[in-house]
C-alpha cells in the first residue's frame, strides 16, 4: 500500500478551505494538491465534508468518568478514546493542585500512558495547574495545598516526568513566583492564571517568560480603567489567551471581544473539562474536590464555585461558530494551529501541510465530528444512521 489519499471534500490547508486532496504516507502528510496519484493507495472519500487538522486540547482535567489526578493507565486509555470521539488528536493532561505525593502519582500515570499509548488521542504531555497560585482566586484549587514559588519543586516534578511537563499555570504575585520564573524560563510554556496580580506584576511576569493566560477572564483580577490588572496586561501584550467557550464561563459577547482585542491567531479554545464531560448530571470528583453537575454546569458541591466544565472541543467548535458567525476556516485554528503554537508543536501538528503528522478531524458542513485520524490511522468513526 503506497499510502492513503483523502479526496472529495474541502481541506483546511494554507489558511483556506479548498477542494483538494491529501496524500498520507508513513503517518505523515506527503502531499497536498489536486489530482494526486492514487495508484495502490487506499482512498478515503470525504463525501463533501471538511478535513481539518486534529483538535488539540491543552487544558483538560478529564472526561468520560476519568479524573486525571486519580487516573490509572486503563482510565487514560478510556479518556483517550473519548477525546478521539470529540475530534481531539492531541491533549495535555492537566493535573490540578494536589499534594506532592498525589502530583507525582498522577505524573507517573500520565508518563506510563505516554510510553504505551492507546488507540486514541495522543497525550502530548502534562499541564500543571498549580500549586503556585493565589488564595483569593483559588477557584477549585485546595487552599491548603497552594504554595509559594519554588523552582526546586517544579524541577522535581519535571525530572519525575522526564521533561514531559509542557505547560504550567502560575500566579506571579505569590511570593517567590517571579524569582522562580527567572530560573525556569524555557523549561516549559508558562501561563498566568488564578491570579490577583496588579498590572505591573503581570507585565513583569510576561517579561520574565509567561506566554499565555489560563482560562482568560475566569478566576483572575479583571480590568478597571485605573487598575488594568491581569486582564489589562494580557490583552495589551502579545500572549496567547485560553478561552472556555461553553456560554457559561464566557458570554458570547466576551468571546467576540477577546477575539477582536487579541486577534484570531492568539486565542486558544480549551475545555478545562472534568470527569463529567460526556456524562449525565450527577456527583463527580475534580482532584480532591467533590463536584455536583446540574444542567451540565459543574460546581464544587455545596457552593457556587465552578469546577472546570463539561465542555468538549466537538461542542466548542460549534459554539464558537454560533457566537461569531465566522466561517470554519476562521474558527478551526483556535482548536488546531493556535494550541499547537502555544506548546511548540506547530512543526508536527495543527496544520494540513507536507511533513506534518496525519492528524485529522473530519467534520460535516454543520461541524459535527464524523471521524478522527491520528498519524494516518482511523481512531474514531461516528455511527452511521
Amino acid at each position: 500500500m503506497k499510502g492513503t489519499v483523502f479526496t472529495g471534500g474541502r481541506v483546511l490547508a494554507g489558511g483556506a478551505l479548498r477542494e483538494t486532496e491529501v496524500l498520507v504516507r508513513y503517518g505523515r502528510i506527503a502531499a497536498v494538491g489536486g489530482g494526486l496519484d492514487r495508484t495502490g493507495c487506499e482512498v478515503v472519500e470525504l463525501a463533501g465534508n471538511i478535513l481539518s487538522p486534529g483538535f488539540i486540547d491543552v487544558h483538560t482535567h478529564g472526561g468520560a468518568g476519568v479524573d486525571v489526578n486519580a487516573a490509572g493507565y486503563d482510565d487514560l486509555c478510556r479518556l483517550s478514546a473519548f477525546f478521539a470521539s470529540q475530534g481531539v488528536t492531541g491533549f495535555l493532561a492537566s493535573i490540578l493542585t494536589d499534594t506532592v505525593e498525589g502530583t507525582e502519582r498522577a505524573i507517573d500515570s500520565v508518563c506510563a500512558f505516554m510510553d504505551a499509548p492507546a488507540r486514541g488521542a495522543k497525550c502530548l504531555g502534562i499541564h500543571l495547574e498549580g500549586p503556585f497560585l493565589c488564595q483569593k482566586y483559588k477557584g477549585a484549587m485546595p487552599p491548603e495545598l497552594l504554595r509559594e514559588g519554588d523552582a526546586e519543586l517544579f524541577r522535581r516534578y519535571q525530572a519525575r516526568a522526564k521533561g514531559r511537563v509542557r505547560y504550567m499555570t502560575v500566579a506571579p504575585e505569590v511570593p517567590g513566583v517571579l524569582d522562580m520564573l527567572g530560573e525556569i524560563r524555557g523549561e516549559c510554556t508558562l501561563a498566568i492564571g488564578h491570579s490577583d496580580a496588579d498590572y505591573e506584576t503581570a507585565v513583569r511576569a510576561i517579561d520574565a517568560g509567561v506566554e499565555s493566560c489560563t482560562h482568560t477572564f475566569n478566576v483572575m483580577s479583571l480590568f478597571h480603567q485605573h487598575r488594568p490588572a491581569v486582564m489589562g496586561a494580557v490583552l495589551e501584550r502579545d500572549v496567547f489567551c485560553e478561552a472556555i467557550c461553553d456560554g457559561r464561563h464566557l458570554h458570547p459577547g466576551t468571546v467576540r471581544m477577546l477575539l477582536k482585542c487579541k486577534g484570531w491567531d492568539r486565542v486558544v479554545a480549551i475545555t478545562d473539562s472534568m470527569q463529567a464531560a460526556g456524562l449525565p448530571d450527577g456527583e463527580y470528583m475534580l482532584g480532591v474536590n467533590p463536584v455536583t453537575v446540574t444542567d451540565g454546569d459543574a460546581m464544587i458541591s455545596g457552593t457556587s464555585i465552578r469546577a472546570g466544565s463539561t465542555l468538549t472541543l466537538a461542542q466548542a467548535v460549534k459554539k464558537i461558530s454560533a457566537f461569531t458567525m465566522a466561517p470554519p476556516e476562521r474558527v478551526l485554528p483556535l482548536l488546531t494551529l493556535n494550541p499547537a503554537k502555544l506548546i511548540g508543536e506547530e512543526h508536527r501538528r495543527g496544520e494540513i501541510a507536507v511533513g506534518r503528522d496525519a492528524d485529522f478531524t473530519v467534520l460535516s458542513p454543520e461541524l459535527d465530528v464524523l471521524a478522527t485520524w491520528s498519524a494516518g490511522e482511523n481512531i474514531y468513526a461516528a455511527a452511521k444512521e
